[in-house]
């Protein structure tokens, strides 16, 4: 079978997302191509990779249509690992194969960065966009076609911000005009927004039934890929029956993930904590905690941000991802960084909801009279001048202080004054029974 994808990356992520699309696909008819593995950085795993010829196991685990369920998936679709750091002339002879059509990397946020520290001759570039410049202009130089770019990485716009940093690199190092424009004219970038949570290598009895594979790896049953673009008639993702939506624009999904699901565990997470609940599958099975969520997704989430089809589906879909019993997030770990999560997540829900009502959304507001309340009275892990603001400052300051919420809500004064004592009266699991009655 012939390589026909460049792949950065040989984490868990995408050995559980793309990797499975591409052998589902292959083994299917669908498709006849392998991916090739580059390590992003130095001391990663294609060795290892390599010493178990790049074939491993996979589990999807959790609940669907109300069952639990597992698949297992012996994956073959990697024909081999790079480490440029160790075989760089392995790496740059990539772009010598007219083959290769697809690029598809997930590099960690951090990831698509200009590192201008990088220059043209290191053997390899430190960088993921330093190191693709280097192979592209090699791709260039022999006079062949381009790629298409399908960046992972979750941060806004990953294919224009991934193409920002190889033009950024072209004049930083004087590359000529014409590469430029080959850039420009033989590429496509892609925006692309993914959702499946890959746990990894499992810490329950799985393991044993695979002693030998050092990438066992474990994800959800749920995946979501949106790419701006239509390739599907080279990359039959939708005909393989994946949940892929190719579109012009990704804005509206990404909106919806983000208030969604995104929103669902920050306007529960201060609650739960306070409540002495420890993981998402502990408040699912909690009747004030799940309760109280399902009235903020139904009564005031969804008709906010409008409801048809998708945003009903997926909202559907994140209470059984919240409620997969092989996935235990603690409520501790998704609390970091609360305040900035609420003002993107939460908060623009909360004042449309209020716009178009011309009220508050009351558990969109105890969410935040939560939020404060446990900023004050627990231990918050957030930048050291977030968590002295919200400590020592009163209420009304904390609301006014646009720097926290990007807004002055100087208007919600009273009433989350009035939600806060509520809450210091009865408690957080009593304050959302309170609402929940309202």
């Amino acid at each position: 079978m012939k390589e026909t994808i460049i792949q950065f990356g040989e984490g868990n992520f995408l050995r559980g997302f793309f990797d499975y699309f591409l052998d589902v696909m292959n083994k299917n008819g669908l498709y006849d191509g392998k991916a090739v593995v580059i390590q992003p950085r130095e001391g990663g795993k294609c060795a290892l990779l390599n010493a178990q010829d790049c074939n491993y196991n996979l589990y999807l685990r959790g609940i669907e249509n109300n069952e639990i369920k597992q698949d297992h998936h012996f994956i073959e679709s990697i024909s081999r690992g790079i480490d440029p750091y160790k075989n760089y002339a392995e790496y740059i002879s990539l772009a010598d194969n007219p083959d290769f059509r697809f690029v598809i990397s997930n590099t960690t946020e951090a990831g698509i960065a200009f590192d201008e520290t990088c220059r043209f001759d290191d053997s390899p570039c430190k960088g993921f966009p330093a190191k693709l410049t280097q192979l592209l202009y090699r791709r260039y130089t022999n006079g062949m076609d381009g790629f298409i770019f399908l960046p992972c990485e979750l941060i806004d716009n990953n294919g224009d911000e991934l193409k920002k940093c190889i033009l950024k690199y072209a004049e930083h190092w004087g590359l000529p005009d014409g590469f430029v424009n080959w850039i420009n004219e033989k590429n496509t970038f892609a925006n692309t927004l993914v959702d499946r949570i890959v746990t990894g290598y499992p810490s329950d009895q799985t393991a044993v039934l695979h002693p030998d594979d050092k990438f066992l790896d474990t994800a959800e049953i749920f995946h979501l890929w949106i790419i701006e673009g239509d390739f599907e008639n080279e990359l039959p993702l939708s005909k393989a029956g994946f949940n892929v939506v190719w579109t012009d624009d990704a804005k509206p999904y990404k909106k919806i993930k983000v208030r969604i699901l995104n929103g669902a565990h920050t306007s529960l997470v201060a609650g739960a904590l306070l409540s002495g609940i420890e993981t998402v599958g502990e408040a699912m099975n909690n009747d004030v905690t799940y309760s109280f969520l399902g009235r903020c997704m139904k009564e005031e989430i969804l008709p906010t941000i409008g409801e048809n089809d998708e945003s009903i589906s997926f909202a559907n879909s994140v209470f059984d991802r919240f409620r997969n019993p092989f996935i235990h997030h603690k409520w501790r770990s998704i609390a970091l960084n609360s305040v900035s999560k609420f003002s993107v997540r939460v908060l623009p829900t909360l004042l449309e909801y209020k716009e178009q009502n011309g009220k508050n959304p009351k558990g969109l507001t105890l969410a935040l009279a939560n939020l404060i309340y446990f900023y004050k009275n627990d231990n918050p892990d957030d930048a050291a001048n977030v968590i002295e603001t919200m400590k020592k400052d009163s209420i009304a300051e904390i609301l006014a202080n646009t720097a926290l919420w990007q807004a002055d809500l100087s208007a919600m004064t009273e009433i989350i004054t009035e939600y806060y004592n509520k809450i210091e009266e009865l408690g957080a699991k009593e304050a959302m029974k309170w609402i929940l009655s309202e």
